[in-house]
């Protein structure tokens, strides 16, 4: 539930994961006591709240200890069958009748399935274990036996999962008061998972099951849960059915987006009419990270696929053209990239179905996972080595897991499988490589140029239309075409935000880009560009749970930014599988047409052609003119996409967008970030010919070079974008909603933005009619037919007829004049130009107003004196460099006179700065800043800090390095 300002959806997890088995098969509680011995040495990374006693999650996921459950049933009365004959459930229930009801509930969804309910088994677990938190909300725990009807062991699973669904989805559809309390945190005939929201040392003390000596198993998955930005609870804590993660799924929204869509169309296969009984997949959206991903990983397994398979398909390796592996290895994530993206993040996952246990890494191996092997045939992987104490001469060989590496244990075949032969026998078991070879849809000279022309006659009024100003193509894009890289601005913009703002703004500049900042280390795109990927598919979608040649037969685009010779390539195509349709995203500039309107025609125009058998759907504003306004090309990507999602049709047809709006790389990357997978600027395409034909382009360079060089610079500039969310793949990034709506009605955003956070509200359709109206009539208005040019804009600098500034030449004029002179009266002047800004909003805090104190003022006596105050506060890192020796210095001596703290920065100092100045001022930073690069970094440097900060990542510039 969504509270103030903290929402579900930012739900994360970073962890401790480890498993241990026994490759021969051979169950024992010695695996269970070790298991929860490496749970207790990974405690450190877990974590608790104010309650010491209070973690964030622990468990331990295990194969069916038959021969305790027996014994225990056998005391309670209840006959099992024979071992794969009959399955256990780990339950969490509500107290009370609320209990008895979801009891109820699950009983019938296994008769219904065919299955026969053995009875009902009371947990034993000590509430007194636990803190204060997790005991007010400590579910009742039960388990749940029940015998198999027909079918092998592989279809009686199925039934389980089948009647678990059934059994959530009614109780979640239901009015039970406590309906939130309930969970099944496994149900299966081959494992069984023991788990709850305390600290590694309470679980034996919360499950005395746990310490009985029957208590037998070959496999042991364990987890001690850190939940980053999230509140920890009982269902939340892992392991999960199959899984448990240490990480963040950074990709999760788009993850979500795109499964929401593949159930309706999943071929039904080893379900039959069942599959429409499980929909949909992902149980809970407001759930963590992990839990969704369980969700997946488990259904991939059911459906058939084995683990190793079904975890390769959610977290592949890097495999693009650069990197080195076999066909046969490439040709299968080439493969199942045509209908499934990488849950992308940095991520070490161990994972079991009761007989397999394995890890793997993410592709950038962004967490750590060790393996052990013993001489006894015994293997520990677990988040660092050390887990459990073994004595050197019972090794036999240990390791860490590289990125994208998988590692398996397979109990059945009594062996350990490493990297290679794992996906070599994965890969060949379809002839992956040949059915995308033979279906992969190809066009004869797709990639080129093609010809450049533009209109000298019409294209300033276009450009008007699209809010062009003079700073796009001196500030923006000329810096993209001479350097291929996207222009460096400073990092502070002191104009209004576009909601604030008195000037028609894109739509674009209502949007915020998020950034992994939790636990994710930095991605650089340059370093790391052999692991990153702009690789897109476009045309239908093929279904998640079969595997047949038709679902290699789409486009394959190595860049999102297609020339006008490609467009027109993907829209003359005559292939009756790869049909193309133009769609209209322009409405009457007179009459009644409005821009809601035109939306909800163009998202009922796009469901049309859809299931008329359309796979691409092209929008464009070409017909922007006089007698029409384009609709803001932002609007019409989500507002399409969305409607079509809701439908369940999105993955029927892919976007590809013909503007004249976008032109610079945070426009591309929000398109991209709603769904569209491919985008023609063909309006920037041409100002950069204008720009050519004018010699404003220096470097002697041809045209094609220019476009070229604008084109490979947004490129570079989505993959930096890419890199700040810790995400190292266009698929995965495409779709995922990684920006937060600022300024935007939250009915707006509900509709055409679904699932974008809006904390504040804002303007709706209304105004950003209003908008592009007035952009249209700038460029098609009364002064229509005189020479004009494009207005300044006033973003990067300030013009007089730009936009408001915090900070105007006045305002910095009297500020310089009062520190030069020393001169009170220039500092009045100085304050007065900045308080009058006042009435005139630039930001949110703008809006803030002091609310009178209730009760009269707080007396002072109750109050802190200013000089205990001043000693928390501690200036920003500013190196050496970034400002100059005299101010470095006189920040460093004011803040030790004030006894705060400055920070210096990374570069390190001058050692001279160490001694105290005659008058017994201090010009030694408090705080010492240690960068990757450790530059100036000296024994003397540390040994003279009272605070040490290392620093990993910039947020000023996450994914730039610095």
């Amino acid at each position: 539930m969504q509270q103030g300002l903290y929402d579900p959806r930012f739900e994360r997890d970073a962890c401790g994961v480890g498993f241990i088995a026994d490759v021969e098969g051979r169950a024992s509680h010695a695996t269970v006591r070790d298991a929860l011995q490496i749970l207790v040495n990974l405690t450190h990374r877990g974590a608790a709240g104010s309650d010491p006693d209070c973690g964030d999650g622990a468990g331990i996921l295990m194969q069916l200890p038959d021969k305790f459950l027996r014994a225990r049933c056998a005391d309670a009365g209840i006959a099992l069958p024979g071992i794969g004959r009959y399955g256990a459930g780990m339950v969490f229930l509500p107290p009370g009748r609320d209990g008895g009801a979801c009891m109820e509930a699950l009983e019938r969804c296994a008769a219904r399935e065919g299955l026969r309910v053995l009875g009902w088994r009371d947990v034993p677990h000590d509430r007194d274990a636990v803190g204060g938190a997790a005991r007010a909300s400590c579910p009742d725990i039960k388990q749940l036996f029940v015998a198999d009807g027909a079918g092998g062991q592989d279809a009686f699973e199925r039934a389980l999962y089948v009647a678990r669904r059934c059994a959530e989805k009614e109780i979640a559809a239901g009015d039970l008061a406590r309906k939130d309390l309930f969970y099944v945190a496994s149900l299966s005939s081959r494992t069984i998972t023991y788990k709850g929201m305390f600290m590694a040392r309470q679980v034996t003390r919360f499950y005395a099951d746990l310490a009985c000596d029957d208590m037998e198993t070959a496999i042991a998955v364990v987890h001690q849960r850190y939940s980053t930005n999230t509140f920890p609870s009982w269902p939340l804590a892992h392991p999960f059915r199959v899984m448990c993660h240490n990480g963040e799924i950074n990709t999760l929204r788009g993850n979500l987006n795109k499964m929401s869509v593949r159930g309706p169309a999943m071929d039904p296969g080893v379900w039959g009419e069942r599959l429409a009984r499980i929909l949909p997949v992902i149980q809970n959206e407001t759930g963590s990270d992990s839990a969704c991903f369980d969700n997946v990983l488990e259904l991939l397994i059911l459906s058939g696929r084995s683990p190793a398979a079904s975890i390769l398909m959610m977290i592949p390796e890097a495999w693009g053209g650069k990197y080195y592996m076999g066909h046969d290895r490439r040709g299968f994530y080439e493969y199942h990239a045509n209908f499934i993206e990488p849950w992308d993040g940095p991520a070490a996952i161990a994972f079991s179905d009761g007989v397999q246990v394995g890890g793997i890494l993410d592709r950038n191996g962004l967490r750590p996972a060790r393996y052990t092997v013993t001489r006894d045939g015994r293997v520990i992987l677990a988040s660092e080595a050390g887990v459990l104490d073994i004595p050197a001469e019972d090794i036999a060989s240990r390791g860490r897991l590289q990125p994208g590496k998988l590692f398996l244990v397979d109990t059945a075949r009594r062996h350990i499988l490493h990297d290679d032969e794992i996906k070599a026998d994965i890969c060949r078991r379809q002839p992956y490589r040949r059915w995308v070879a033979a279906n992969r849809i190809e066009f004869q000279g797709f990639g080129g140029m093609g010809a450049v022309d533009y209109e000298p006659r019409t294209i300033v009024e276009r450009q008007l239309a699209f809010g062009y100003t003079r700073e796009d193509l001196e500030a923006t894009m000329r810096p993209m075409i001479e350097t291929e890289t996207e222009p460096i601005g400073s990092m502070g913009n002191d104009t209004p935000l576009a909601v604030l703002s008195d000037r028609p703004q894109l739509l674009f500049n209502y949007f915020r880009q998020n950034f992994a900042q939790v636990t994710n280390p930095p991605i650089d795109p340059i370093r790391e560009r052999l692991v990153m990927s702009l690789t897109t598919f476009l045309g239908r979608e093929g279904d998640l749970l079969s595997e047949r040649p038709e679902h290699a037969h789409r486009l394959k685009l190595l860049s999102p930014i297609i020339t006008n010779a490609d467009l027109e390539r993907i829209r003359t195509s005559q292939r009756p599988e790869f049909r193309a349709v133009t769609l209209d995203i322009t409405f009457a500039a007179k009459g009644d047409d409005d821009l809601g309107g035109a939306v909800e025609s163009l998202c009922r125009e796009a469901e049309a052609h859809v299931r008329d058998g359309a796979t691409v759907l092209i929008l464009s504003d070409r017909h922007t003119s006089p007698a029409r306004v384009a609709v803001p090309s932002l609007l019409a990507v989500s507002a399409v996409g969305a409607h079509l999602t809701r439908l369940g049709l999105r993955n029927r047809a892919g976007l590809v967008l013909e503007s004249g709006e976008p032109r610079e790389v945070n426009h591309a990357a929000l398109l991209l970030a709603y769904g569209v997978e491919a985008i023609n600027p063909y309006l920037a395409i041409e100002s950069v010919a204008m720009m050519h034909a004018e010699g404003m382009i220096e470097g002697g360079l041809t045209l094609h070079d220019a476009v070229e060089r604008y084109m490979g610079a947004i490129d570079k500039g989505i993959l930096k974008i890419l890199s700040k969310m810790g995400i190292s793949t266009l698929r995965s990034y495409r779709g995922a909603q990684v920006y937060e709506a600022l300024g935007l009605s939250r009915d707006l955003v509900e509709k055409h933005f679904p699932r974008t956070v809006s904390r504040l509200g804002g303007i709706g359709l209304p105004q950003i009619e209003q908008e592009a109206r007035m952009r249209h009539h700038a460029a098609f208005g009364p002064s229509r037919g005189v020479e004009r040019a494009l207005p300044h804009g006033g973003h990067y600098s300030f013009r007089r007829d730009g936009e408001r500034r915090l900070w105007s030449p006045e305002a910095i004029h009297w500020l310089q004049h009062a520190c030069r002179a020393g001169d009170a009266a220039s500092y009045r002047k100085f304050a007065d130009s900045i308080n009058s800004q006042a009435p005139a909003f630039v930001t949110l805090r703008s809006l803030l107003d002091f609310a009178p104190c209730e009760g009269g003022p707080v007396p002072l006596d109750e109050v802190e004196p200013a000089g205990a105050i001043i000693a928390r506060f501690v200036t920003g890192a500013m190196s050496f460099g970034s400002l100059s020796r005299e101010a470095h210095e006189t920040i460093a001596v004011a803040m030790n006179r004030l006894g705060a703290a400055s920070n210096s920065g990374e570069g390190g100092e001058d050692a001279a700065r160490y001694v105290r100045d005659p008058n017994g001022d201090s010009r030694s930073s408090a705080v010492k800043q240690v960068a990757s690069g450790r530059f100036g970094v000296t024994i003397e440097y540390l040994a003279s800090a009272r605070e040490l900060q290392i620093k990993i990542a910039q947020g000023a510039k996450p994914g730039e390095g610095g």
